[in-house]
């Protein structure tokens, strides 16, 4: 009776650390997609937040013209909007790496995504999304963008 009781503890006990490696597992398996920094992120968790994310390419010669103004409006708004890049071409990390480097590109690079909230790659370069806070995509800007213009577009979305 004794070795039953200590039986069903023990059972107990490895299930319930079963459970709560299984649950710690889940979570860090959970993401969107991951930066060059190999930070994991979920659109999810920046809900409440306005997003951009700038398509790019180096041979892409309008891409590589706002670059300096991208990198200007993420300096400004780091505090309530995020502000990210992602490589047309889908670079592998090495070659991202020496992109980012070459042309001075201070916000973070998306190295890797296991989904967006628009249904497809754009058309044309460079293409800039803008997702509201409640993680929808609000509008789709075709062309060099400055660091006002994304700033008045977002705060007239923001009016809506």
């Amino acid at each position: 009776m004794k070795n039953l009781t200590l039986k069903n503890i023990a059972l107990t006990i490895f299930a319930v650390l079963a459970l709560c490696l299984g649950v710690w597992t889940n979570n860090q398996l959970k993401f969107d997609f991951i930066t060059l920094d190999e930070q994991k992120h979920s659109w999810s968790e920046m809900q409440g937040k306005w997003i951009v994310v700038n398509y790019f390419a180096e041979w892409c010669a309008p891409c590589l013209r706002e670059i300096p103004e991208l990198n200007h409006f993420n300096q400004l708004n780091q505090a309530d909007i995020y502000m990210f890049g992602m490589s047309f071409d889908q670079l592998e990390r090495g070659k991202l790496i020496d992109l980012q480097q070459k042309y001075d590109i201070q916000f973070p690079l998306i190295q890797s995504a296991v989904t967006l909230p628009w249904s497809q790659r754009p058309t044309s370069l460079p293409t800039t999304f803008i997702i509201g806070a409640d993680g929808e995509v609000k509008k789709q800007l075709k062309g060099e963008q400055s660091a006002d213009k994304l700033l008045k577009t977002i705060r007239a979305l923001q009016s809506l």
